[in-house]
């Protein structure tokens, strides 16, 4: 069995980005700090001890892999991104190599979270190989991204819809460590045009 793998989900709609008047055609794309958002995402997943990286596309796909050039990810498109987050999640999973034994799951628009919390989780997972997964917490507020050990990867891919895998961890049958993260990072993603205006979640400035 081979080392984590990190997958990040970038292929929805951004309705609320675009209903709220974002310019971008998403919101993943959107510039913050100089770079897009999701590239801020990519770039964390590949400073840690995660590999490879796979980013999920769906809603435009061709800007987000734009946003993304230069980058060793592996890019993966999800046709059937319309369907919900649990699509890509299963598109994510299915595209990592089979030793895989640990997924790191991030949001394409958690533009804060950095490598020290990816390889916080997975260290975490490495000390105790009796978890099933390994999550951030803020405030007791369980955040983002989430690490599921391979034997839970047939169960994250029968999610449906806008599923993903904080809903799988409710199971209370399962063994999740919970790291305590010391602010605000994975809580905040983006959300509206005001998210990326503010730069930071009040918890970070």
């Amino acid at each position: 069995m081979s080392g984590p793998a990190a997958i990040v989900l970038a292929a929805g709609r951004s309705t609320r980005y675009r209903d709220a008047g974002g310019p971008a055609p998403t919101k993943l794309v959107a510039v913050w700090r100089g770079r897009p958002v999701v590239w801020h995402v990519a770039e964390a997943a590949l400073g840690s001890s995660a590999h490879p990286v796979v980013v999920v596309t769906g809603h435009a796909a061709e800007a987000v892999e734009r946003a993304l050039a230069g980058l060793p990810v592996r890019i993966v498109h999800n046709p059937g991104f319309a369907n919900g987050l649990a699509t890509s999640l299963r598109a994510g999973l299915e595209a990592l190599p089979p030793g895989s034994g640990e997924a790191v799951i991030l949001l394409g628009d958690m533009p804060l979270v950095d490598a020290a919390t990816i390889d916080g989780l997975i260290r975490a997972a490495r000390d105790d190989p009796e978890v099933d997964a390994a999550v951030p917490v803020h405030d007791g507020i369980r955040g983002n991204p989430v690490l599921l050990r391979r034997s839970l990867f047939a169960r994250a891919a029968s999610l449906r819809g806008d599923e993903g895998a904080r809903r799988l961890l409710r199971d209370p049958a399962l063994r999740v460590i919970e790291l305590a993260s010391l602010n605000g990072a994975v809580g905040f993603d983006v959300d509206e045009p005001d998210d990326l205006a503010a730069g930071l979640p009040p918890a970070l400035r």
